[in-house]
């Protein structure tokens, strides 16, 4: 086991940061995400939710980053390590993809739970 490096566990935020920039960038899905964060953080502060809730929409948001950040980095490795068609590559990906959606639908609820009560109260 080596020392521990304060100047390259900095290096490693570097590193993970350049990540998120990537995914950022080049990912269309990752947009999507995104744009409902911003609203969602939005909505948060809007209706003043409490902390209890402010951590149920902090994990649902991060782990649909996260669940996108290996789908895209399981995408970029199958499609470096083998260029070409194979049907198990596609599997993986479609499975990587998947739980994407499995994070994105349960993040959805946890916002529908949070925020459905206050936004029909403002209505009613």
């Amino acid at each position: 086991m080596s020392d521990f490096d304060a100047r390259e566990r900095v290096r490693s935020f570097g590193y993970a940061g350049r990540g998120v920039l990537v995914l950022v960038r080049s990912q269309h899905n990752a947009w999507i995400h995104l744009a409902f964060t911003v609203v969602v953080v939005g909505l948060g502060f809007g209706l003043g939710i409490s902390a209890l809730e402010w951590c149920a929409i902090a994990i649902a948001i991060g782990a649909v980053w996260a669940a996108e950040g290996f789908n895209t980095a399981i995408e970029l490795l199958a499609d470096a390590s083998v260029p070409e068609h194979h049907p198990e590559v596609g599997r993986a990906k479609d499975v990587a993809a998947g739980a994407v959606l499995l994070a994105a639908v349960a993040a959805a609820v946890v916002g529908a739970v949070v925020f459905l009560p206050r936004l029909v109260a403002l209505v009613s």
